[in-house]
C-alpha cells in the first residue's frame, strides 16, 4: 500500500509539473525545439485530466474509513500508477528522439524522481548536448545524493546523542554480525509516522534474528522527538542532532526527503536503500532467510 501511496503522490506532483514549470522554466529560443516542446506537451493534457479527476475522487473519500471507500481508493491509485507510467514512458521516448538537442534537460527535470538509479546515471549523460542546461541541477543534485546510499558502497559514520542526550556512533551497531537498517525520519513527518508500523512489524519479526535498527531523527526539538518515538512504539536505538534538514545525514547519505532508510549487511556494506512498507520486508526476509 505505501508503495501504491508514493507512486500516486508522484504522479499528482507530475500532473502539475508543466504549469509550474511553465512559470519558471527558462525560454526555448529555438523556433523548431519549442514547436516540439508544446506538441509533446499537447499529448500530456488527456492524462493529466485523468490524475486531475482522480485526485478529486480521491480527496473526496477523505475520512471515509469503510469498506467500500477502501475499495474505491484502492481503484484510483492503481490507476494512478497505470497512468503515471503512460506518462513517463512518453517522456522516456521523447528524451531518446531528442538525445540531440537540448529538450531532454526539459523533460528529465519534470521527472527525475520517477527513474532508478541506474537509468537516471544514463541519462544525465556529460556527452550529451542537454547536459549542461540550467534545467539539469536538480537532476544532477538528486543524482548526488542518491548515489551516497548506492548497494556496495560501505557505509559512512554518524555521530549525534541518544534519546538521554549522550554521544552516540552509528560504528557502535554495525559490524556486530547483524544486518542493521538506518532509517531516516522526524516526529513531525506524516509519512514516516504512516510508514512506522511496518517498520515496528520488521523489529518484532526479525530482531532475534540477526536484524537492528538504528533511528536517525530529523527533528529539531527533543520532547516531541521523545514522545514520538514511545506513541510509535519505537524501541530500537535512536539519534539525532536536532538539526532538522541541517541533519549531519543530509550531507553523509544525501537525505533530502524523509522517510529514508539504508540497509547495511554485517561486513559494513550498504545493500539496498528507500526500503517502504512490503519491499522492507521481503528484502529482510530474502537476507535473513
Amino acid at each position: 500500500m505505501m508503495k501504491r501511496l508514493l507512486l500516486f503522490a508522484a504522479a499528482v506532483i507530475m500532473a502539475v509539473a508543466a504549469k509550474a514549470q511553465g512559470q519558471k522554466m527558462p525560454e526555448i529560443v529555438d523556433p523548431a525545439l519549442k514547436a516540439k516542446y508544446e506538441a509533446f506537451m499537447e499529448q500530456l493534457k488527456a492524462p493529466n485530466e485523468i490524475l486531475a479527476q482522480e485526485y478529486q475522487n480521491y480527496m473526496a473519500l477523505e475520512g471515509d474509513t469503510s469498506e467500500e471507500a477502501a475499495a474505491k481508493r484502492k481503484a484510483i491509485e492503481e490507476k494512478f500508477e497505470s497512468v503515471q507510467k503512460q506518462m513517463v514512458d512518453l517522456y522516456r521516448k521523447a528524451i531518446k528522439e531528442n538525445s540531440d538537442n537540448i529538450l531532454p534537460a526539459y523533460f528529465i527535470a519534470q521527472t527525475f524522481h520517477n527513474y532508478e538509479y541506474d537509468e537516471l546515471k544514463e541519462l544525465i549523460d556529460p556527452s550529451k548536448p542537454y547536459y549542461y542546461h540550467e534545467m539539469m541541477a536538480q537532476p544532477k543534485m538528486y543524482l548526488a545524493s542518491i548515489e551516497k546510499r548506492q548497494p556496495g558502497r560501505q557505509y559512512a559514520e554518524l555521530e549525534m546523542n541518544d534519546l538521554e542526550g549522550k554521544p552516540v556512533k552509528l560504528s557502535q551497531f554495525i559490524g556486530n554480525g547483524k544486518y542493521v537498517l538506518v532509517d531516516f525520519w522526524a516526529s513531525w513527518c506524516g509519512p514516516c509516522r504512516q510508514e512506522m508500523p511496518t517498520v515496528v512489524k520488521s523489529y518484532a519479526e526479525y530482531k532475534d534474528k540477526g536484524y537492528e535498527i538504528v533511528g536517525v531523527s530529523f527533528d529539531q526539538k527533543a520532547e516531541p522527538w521523545k514522545k514520538a518515538v514511545e506513541d510509535l512504539g519505537m524501541t530500537w536505538p535512536q539519534m539525532s542532532d536536532l538539526k532538522g534538514w541541517q541533519c549531519q545525514a543530509n550531507d553523509v547519505y544525501g537525505v533530502n526527503s524523509i522517510p529514508s532508510n539504508v540497509l547495511i549487511d554485517p561486513q559494513g556494506k550498504i545493500i539496498a536503500h528507500d526500503l517502504r512498507g512490503e519491499a522492507l520486508l521481503e528484502k529482510l526476509a530474502e537476507v535473513l532467510k
